[in-house]
């Protein structure tokens, strides 16, 4: 279930608590009148079905409640609760299916964001993928994928496209672009040491690295994986499903196409730097392009979607 905390205006909250009440999906309902100093008002509680939330809360916003108040939304991890159990039989639909717009809006704003702490998972995972490469070892490939952060702005960007959020479909795709640029140069740094320490082959042979050399080199399954992957990327997104979404991770090759091009940059091997740079167009375009369907599909079997 989802828990709300309004603040509204005293003279507004006995309408909407009215109609809070006669709501599908709505359970434990509370008022409590100039509670909030802050903007001054009532508060005003209630435990939302999750298939009612979009809906309860798109009313709430053509109120303008969020413009007078504030409309704050939680998520509830168990309730014991009879009221709660004949309210989520009343809402329609399915929990596991119901889309939280505000909530997904809330995380792209997050996830589109530019952060030290990103650019430095995007450094590290990059830079492990890379030497997977030199290794030949798809172990270390995989574990680089888990790292990976990129998945946050890609998401974001589809959640903020489809939505029309423009400003933020911008940040998310310069903070994409950005890790990215960040990930190459800092696997083309470390490839140059290595190579320079003697640490790493002295040659960029394709022969002895029969594991790990598809990933410059995509073919028309690499669209068909990312397109997959989109879909169940952004259901795994929308539910909150974190075990799927890990799965997601290990199923494109984002992350060692770049760092690919960063190994093959060090080693002046164009050729393989178009190959993986191919690779990862094809991916982003594949989750790009599946992340959008997906939620625009979910959307309209679960609600509006319109701005």
């Amino acid at each position: 279930m989802i828990h709300l905390r309004l603040t509204v205006p005293a003279a507004r909250s006995a309408g909407i608590i009215e109609r809070l009440t006669n709501m599908a999906g709505v359970a434990h309902l509370a008022h409590l009148p100039g509670a909030s100093a802050q903007p001054p008002g009532d508060l005003v509680l209630c435990d939302l079905a999750r298939e009612s939330a979009d809906e309860v809360i798109e009313w709430l916003q053509d109120q303008g409640v969020h413009r007078e108040g504030a409309i704050t939304i939680g998520h509830i991890d168990t309730v014991v609760s009879v009221a709660a159990a004949r309210a989520e039989a009343a809402a329609p639909g399915h929990a596991s299916d119901a889309l939280v717009w505000e909530q997904l809006e809330g995380a792209a704003r997050v996830e589109s964001s530019l952060t030290p702490s990103l650019l430095v998972l995007m450094a590290v995972a990059t830079m492990i993928a890379g030497v997977g490469i030199l290794l030949d070892s798809p172990i270390l490939v995989v574990g680089a994928m888990v790292v990976g952060p990129e998945y946050g702005p890609l998401s974001a960007l589809c959640v903020a496209g489809l939505r029309r959020r423009w400003p933020t479909a911008g940040t998310a795709a310069g903070t994409l672009v950005t890790a990215v640029v960040v990930g190459m140069v800092t696997t083309f740094v470390l490839t140059v040491i290595l190579r320079v320490t003697g640490a790493a082959p002295e040659g960029y042979d394709l022969t002895e690295r029969q594991l790990t050399a598809f990933i410059s080199h995509p073919d028309a399954l690499t669209a068909v994986v990312a397109v997959l992957a989109g879909v169940a990327g952004m259901l795994a997104l929308s539910q909150a499903r974190t075990g799927t979404l890990v799965g997601v991770l290990v199923s494109v090759t984002t992350i060692p196409a770049i760092a690919n091009m960063g190994v093959a940059a060090a080693y002046q091997e164009s050729a393989e730097v178009s190959g993986a740079a191919v690779q990862l167009a094809l991916n982003f375009a594949g989750l790009i392009v599946a992340g959008v369907a997906t939620l625009a599909i979910q959307s309209r079997l679960t609600g509006r979607w319109e701005a």
